[in-house]
């Protein structure tokens, strides 16, 4: 039986993802803005997707609170500051930082590399996309490596959580190439190996 998934972030991404997981038969709770109904809805799944800004990070661990005890927590955040400038990156990372704020959780980076509107789908042009998963907990990063393979993702175990501080420099790397220098959103990463 596939695990509940609770997605905490209705932006491009959560929405993308929602109805990604939604078309693999994935039963999906997602919410906004509404503190009470983040709680509730991260205590509902037996998986949690964090798709918030990198700045509302510190905010969603809040409004979770211990709903997140024990879960996956997928950090799907890309680690920019308001001027689209990376964060942090070399010496930690977002989700190595995230994981220090919520011990208790099975913190694994995943989707960040990656376009929302590439999200539903796990494709960009008809090729399926790298889904890069990172994280310490290998049984928690086999799940979402089933998952990303249930959208349609070529879904690849990316190691250690440490490893999230290429994950996020990667997706920094993305933006920079989609937005930056013009390429636009229908690029993607696909690993030949």
């Amino acid at each position: 039986m596939k695990p509940k998934i609770a997605i905490i972030g209705k932006g491009n991404v959560g929405s993308a993802l929602q109805r990604g997981l939604e078309a693999a038969k994935y039963e999906v709770k997602s919410v906004g803005k509404d503190p009470a109904r983040v709680r509730e809805t991260a205590a509902w799944g037996e998986i949690i997707i964090l798709a918030v800004p990198y700045p509302a990070v510190d905010d969603a661990i809040r409004e979770m609170g211990d709903a997140v005890r024990g879960k996956t927590l997928i950090d799907a955040t890309n680690v920019l500051t308001p001027d689209y400038q990376l964060a942090l990156g070399f010496t930690t990372s977002g989700a190595e930082e995230l994981q220090k704020k919520v011990p208790s959780a099975k913190v694994v980076k995943a989707f960040n590399t990656i376009f929302a509107e590439h999200m539903a789908t796990g494709q960009a042009k008809g090729t399926a996309l790298t889904l890069f998963a990172a994280g310490n907990d290998k049984e928690a990063k086999a799940k979402i490596l089933n998952l990303g393979r249930d959208i349609g993702f070529d879904a690849l175990d990316a190691g250690p959580l440490m490893n999230a501080r290429w994950l996020e420099t990667l997706g920094y790397f993305n933006i920079q190439l989609g937005y930056t220098l013009g390429m636009g959103t229908k690029l993607g990463f696909k690993l030949i190996r």
